[in-house]
């Protein structure tokens, strides 16, 4: 027994261990926020509501059909309902009804409502890709942060560990009288403000993964964390096109473009429909009925010369004696309305107009955003460049610096100013680095290149 709750512990303990040490990838990340996202929950069932719009749209074509069944009773004097006999008994009777109908022409109406629930089940699944698409981009937005902010940790904590050094070996200078006692002070308040560099990382590093967290609603985010990937900057070849053929593809691609053209169909689609209601609709109809009497039938007994009654006929003998059948053909021509049916065509007319211009406008947008994001990653690669070449010019600075001081050239005050310089500079490489990484992303994306492959 005690054997038993032995491998339980440590199954558990191997558990929690494993979900602790769980680091999240880009796409896990990516394809966890599409599958949970409350946003997109909701517009999946909004695609759940047109497809069953659509499916009314089919039914406008199907006959209708309708059954009725009725039981009643009579009490006193009144009129037998099957007989139409003046009687003075309780008659207690049943009917049976069915009815159908079906539009034969409504104007093409039935027609176009079709064509329009297709047009808008395919808008709801561009709206939710568009959607997928959002929260994708900011997941990977999210995630890049959290990249920036470790390694960004780790750049403070390595100067730590040379201010560290610096220090003992401050020390040793004192000692053999090469530099002054109070450069020790110095070197302390320049370890003192690593460690606030240290802690201000690690505070921003917190929330960056509390923020891609609350992303993938994992409520557990200080056990929350992603994996290191290698994420290459200069592998790219997005920049190798022009913008012209960027905008080009992205009009093809661009969801948001999609759904207005599509949203324009749909509007032409209810101007098409309000149209037909100007049309003559034309419609039959068919109809079977029959009654059922369960009361006894009043005679003349010729022998008693008094009033007998007999038991009444079968049910289904009544039912088929009773039987009767309707036909009707309807025909509607509309002919004034007080300009209803006008009206709504103008104002349908008026919503196409009002959508054509939103079409317009998203293809603006297109060509504006595309422009920007192009020369945003320009510029972004170009400060991603110019900050290498920074950090390795304040790298030389810093390691001459330090043989200066070393020697007793320079004061400890310049030396922790290039040392100063050299930690921004790598801070700013990163930046620029993860910053130049999100702008290729937003550049593929417009160029029809998704964040992350599919599974």
């Amino acid at each position: 027994m005690k054997s038993v709750q032995i491998v339980f512990v440590l199954f558990f303990v191997s558990v929690a261990s494993f979900a602790q040490e769980k680091k999240w990838t880009l796409k896990e990340c990516i394809n966890h926020a599409v599958k949970n996202n409350i946003s997109i929950k909701q517009s999946e069932l909004d695609l759940q509501t047109a497809a069953i719009s659509k499916k009314d749209a089919f039914g406008n074509f199907l006959p209708s059909l309708n059954g009725s069944a009725s039981h009643g009773w009579n009490f006193g004097f009144s009129i037998n309902p099957i007989t139409n006999d003046r009687t003075n008994q309780t008659n207690q009777f049943s009917s049976f009804g069915l009815n159908g109908g079906f539009d034969v022409y409504k104007g093409l109406q039935n027609v176009n409502q079709l064509r329009k629930a297709n047009l808008s089940l395919i808008a709801s699944q561009y709206q939710l890709t568009k959607i997928q698409e959002d929260v994708a981009l900011n997941v990977a937005n999210a995630y890049l942060q959290i990249l920036f902010n470790k390694e960004n940790l780790k750049v403070q904590k390595e100067q730590n560990i040379l201010d560290t050094k610096q220090y003992d070996r401050t020390v040793q200078l004192v000692d053999a009288g090469n530099v002054p006692k109070g450069d020790l002070l110095d070197i302390q308040a320049t370890m003192a403000s690593g460690k606030q560099r240290i802690i201000v990382a690690e505070n921003a590093l917190l929330l960056s993964k509390l923020s891609l967290a609350q992303l993938l609603q994992i409520k557990d985010f200080q056990n929350f964390d992603v994996s290191n990937e290698d994420m290459p900057t200069m592998l790219s070849a997005i920049l190798n096109e022009t913008p012209e053929a960027v905008i080009a593809k992205a009009k093809e691609n661009r969801t948001e473009l999609k759904l207005a053209k599509a949203n324009l169909e749909i509007a032409n689609k209810d101007i098409q429909i309000a149209k037909g209601a100007f049309q003559p609709s034309l419609s039959v109809s068919y109809g079977l009925n029959s009654n059922i009497s369960y009361n006894k039938v009043p005679f003349l007994n010729s022998g008693t010369g008094q009033i007998d009654y007999n038991r009444a006929s079968p049910f289904f003998q009544q039912f088929e004696e009773n039987f009767g059948q309707n036909i009707g053909i309807s025909l509607n021509i509309p002919i004034f309305n007080g300009f209803a049916t006008r009206n709504n065509v103008q104002r349908n007319k008026v919503n196409y107009e009002k959508v054509k211009l939103n079409v317009s406008q998203q293809e603006l947008d297109i060509e504006r955003n595309v422009f920007t994001a192009y020369t945003d990653t320009k510029a972004a690669k170009e400060s991603y460049e110019a900050a290498l070449q920074i950090e390795k010019a304040r790298e030389l600075a810093m390691q001459y610096a330090k043989d200066r001081y070393e020697i007793g050239m320079m004061n400890i005050f310049d030396y922790n100013q290039s040392q100063t310089a050299f930690v921004n500079a790598q801070s700013e490489v990163l930046r620029t680095k993860y910053d130049y990484i999100f702008r290729i992303k937003i550049l593929e994306f417009y160029f029809g290149i998704p964040l992350i492959e599919k599974q």
